[in-house]
């Protein structure tokens, strides 16, 4: 049985009870500030489809597209009719000065004309407004390319920079270590100063390198940052061994790459604008009808009337006109052709930078890194007999992570080629657009 004395020591009013005490470390607990949450981890697919979904560029596109369907809806219209008040033969002198029903000439005229715009310029108007917007959803295919492609060097220059900043730190941790050595060894007799101070300085030398990493780490995510609308980080190793062009068809695969699709929408505008002036050298009609109101003492009147322009010097201007029309579309030819044929080349040599590319990290994987890790165990054995001094040490271990660092490098600038040749036609799309119908062209 407890003591009373006991139980009033727990009931005295200075001592908390023991729930008091859980109650206070709970709600302490629940005031503390949370720890910051880690950034979301994103796999190279997810951050290009972020950036898509997030990017403005496209609604604007899209926009543009549709203002150039609106556009030609209203081009295909004719023209409105236009009305016509006056008063004709107004005196302006003599009795009936200023007076519209004294003299029998003197007429107050409403009207209404209508130019009779032939249907085949209507639908040439009509259809270059409808390339523009074909142009439109091209340049959204571009932009949609250019989206996918600059995420994904965002992405794989966090990937790869996040690793050589492992290495730089896992290099600098053993680098300290060899420095407790090193002074561990001149205190018992067994080595020099001069083997602690060039630890150190091989200490100084790769915080002078985690510096410089840290930057392009900071400037990487930055830039990812600007696609995927936050800080994150990455997940996930790409495959960068394969890509969805095929070299043995690639003149006619980029044939229908976006930025060539830009350029034949730009040739097929040309091409409407020659059709429209071919159309325009047969001049429209207009009709006009006109109900002339005379004095009460004389009969009224109805007018009727047809205008036709004289195109009294074709040469000049309809068939000058139309030169330029025509060599418009020669020169969107051109500069199609020229720029597929850049375009070709450009993308030729980025598969055998990216085919050279894949041979140098097979190589370093299997010869160079073993072979630099092998030396630098070799080194420290020695070392650890007696056969080699600390120097040779350091310097055998500064070469492997050198060596490391150009590993990652090189898959780095691997990864990049790897990039522009996979998203040269953004992923998902077929690289071949389906064919738009057109009017027949204007003989």
């Amino acid at each position: 049985m407890s003591s009373p004395q006991f139980v009033h020591a727990y009931a005295r009013p200075g001592r908390p009870r023991p729930w008091s005490t859980i109650s206070l470390v709970l709600a302490l607990l629940a005031a503390a500030p949370a720890a910051p949450a880690e950034p979301p981890q994103l796999t190279l697919g997810q951050a290009q489809q972020l950036a898509v979904a997030r990017s403005r560029q496209l609604g604007a596109q899209d926009q543009a597209a549709r203002a150039a369907l609106e556009m030609a809806v209203a081009a295909g219209q004719p023209p409105d009719p236009v009305l016509t008040v006056g008063v004709d033969n107004l005196p302006v002198s003599g009795p009936d000065r200023l007076s519209a029903g004294s003299d029998f000439m003197t007429m107050r005229r409403v009207g209404v004309s209508q130019e009779l715009t032939r249907a085949d310029k209507l639908r040439w108007r009509a259809a270059r407004l409808e390339r523009e917007a074909d142009k439109a959803h091209a340049e959204k295919e571009l932009a949609t390319a250019a989206i996918q492609r600059d995420t994904a060097l965002a992405w794989l220059d966090v990937f790869y920079t996040e690793q050589m900043a492992e290495v730089v730190a896992g290099q600098a941790a053993t680098s300290r270590q060899e420095i407790e050595a090193a002074e561990a060894a001149y205190r018992g007799g067994r080595g020099s100063q001069v083997d602690i101070l060039a630890a150190r300085a091989g200490l100084l030398t790769l915080d002078d390198r985690g510096s410089d990493i840290g930057r392009r780490l900071r400037v990487a995510q930055t830039m990812l940052a600007r696609w995927t609308g936050g800080q994150a980080g990455v997940a996930g190793a790409p495959d960068i061994d394969s890509v969805r062009l095929d070299p043995s068809s690639l003149d006619r695969d980029l044939a229908h790459h976006p930025q060539i699709a830009v350029l034949n929408r730009q040739e097929d505008i040309a091409q409407a604008e020659v059709n429209l002036a071919q159309a325009n050298r047969r001049p429209d009609w207009s009709v006009e009808l006109a109900f002339q109101q005379r004095g009460s003492a004389y009969s009224n009147m109805v007018s009727i009337g047809i205008s036709v322009p004289l195109q009294w010097d074709r040469k000049n201007r309809q068939d000058r006109e139309l030169g330029a029309k025509l060599a418009l579309v020669e020169q969107a030819k051109a500069e199609r052709e020229e720029k597929l044929r850049d375009h070709v080349a450009e993308t030729r040599s980025l598969i055998v930078e990216w085919q050279s590319g894949k041979e140098r990290i097979s190589r370093y994987r299997r010869e160079v890194l073993p072979l630099a890790g092998e030396r630098s165990q070799a080194t420290l054995a020695a070392y650890r007999g007696g056969k080699t001094t600390l120097a040779e040490v350091l310097a055998a271990r500064r070469n492997e992570a050198e060596t490391r660092m150009q590993a990652l490098q090189l898959e780095l600038d691997t990864a990049r080629l790897w990039a522009q040749l996979n998203f040269l036609v953004p992923e998902g799309e077929s690289a071949r657009p389906a064919a738009t119908n057109y009017p027949q062209e204007s003989q």
